[in-house]
């Protein structure tokens, strides 16, 4: 495998994202919670050859590979550099011999077909660039009987994006997010148009309360990148718009303020298919 992918614009962006983001990372417990469900869920058991797809510090890929044993194997895979150097830290405190983290494209591996019992993408899947392309690339990975298990999010998921929304409809411009996989009927037709059968979905409600501050910091601007889209949508706006759009989303978020403070709907969808 290439030991440097090449990336275009929209995944550098992306690394460099996670890459900024890899020391902090492990600061939530958020990220590790879900990451394990997932594998729980994904019924995991020792032998198995698992793949991590989007690894980022390695949650799945140390939960499964404490799972599958010295029988089995677990390969984690990530565009960040930084998020793999956390992550091959962890294992090496755990003393984890089963498991391998490779600096690699999510949408143009070159692993051996029908080589893999697991294949699992933990909170990144709406990166993607391409989500009915990438299921079909890694169905091929999968042995047959072999399960697949992703994160998707509800539409109605984070509220900075939520909002972010509302306002670039105003300006004429429209924002993926999660909508891709806002519903278990959209994230239900994604793997079967890619081949997947026994389609599970298991939905699980959760969120918090968060202050007006933190919520205001979610707002995307003409630079972050965009799940699914580039160059970023709010950058086709003059200084003058951005400024405006801006001031219209704190004024929106400022509106959903309570006592206890602003409601961050987080409901997660855990999606799994079959080969």
């Amino acid at each position: 495998m290439n030991n440097q992918p090449r990336l275009d614009k929209y995944k550098q962006e992306i690394a460099d994202l996670y890459t900024r983001r890899s020391q902090t990372y492990d600061n939530s417990d958020w990220h590790l919670q879900i990451a394990r469900r997932l594998v729980e869920y994904g019924q995991v058991s020792s032998g198995q050859q698992v793949l991590d797809i989007a690894t980022g510090t390695g949650h799945v890929a140390i939960a499964a590979a404490q799972i599958v044993g010295s029988e089995g194997r677990v390969i984690g895979i990530d565009i960040s550099a930084g998020m793999l150097d956390v992550a091959r830290n962890k294992a090496l405190e755990l003393n984890l011999n089963n498991t391998e983290f490779l600096l690699a494209d999510a949408e143009n591996l070159d692993f051996p077909g029908n080589s893999c019992d697991r294949i699992f993408c933990s909170s990144a899947f709406i990166w993607m660039s391409d989500l009915h392309a990438a299921l079909t690339h890694w169905h091929t990975f999968l042995k047959p009987g072999g399960i697949i298990g992703i994160h998707a999010f509800a539409d109605t998921a984070f509220v900075g994006g939520v909002v972010t929304q509302k306002v670039a409809e105003k300006y004429g411009i429209s924002f993926n997010m999660s909508k891709p996989t806002g519903t278990v009927e959209k994230c239900h037709r994604l793997l079967e148009q890619a081949g997947f059968e026994e389609i599970e979905i298991k939905i699980e409600q959760d969120g918090s309360y968060i202050s007006l501050e933190k919520a205001k910091a979610m707002w995307a601007g003409n630079s972050h990148p965009a799940p699914g889209q580039y160059p970023p949508p709010l950058s086709t706006l003059s200084n003058e718009q951005l400024a405006q759009a801006k001031a219209e989303f704190e004024a929106e978020l400022e509106a959903l303020q309570t006592e206890q403070g602003i409601w961050n709907d987080i409901t997660t969808f855990y999606v799994f298919g079959q080969k």
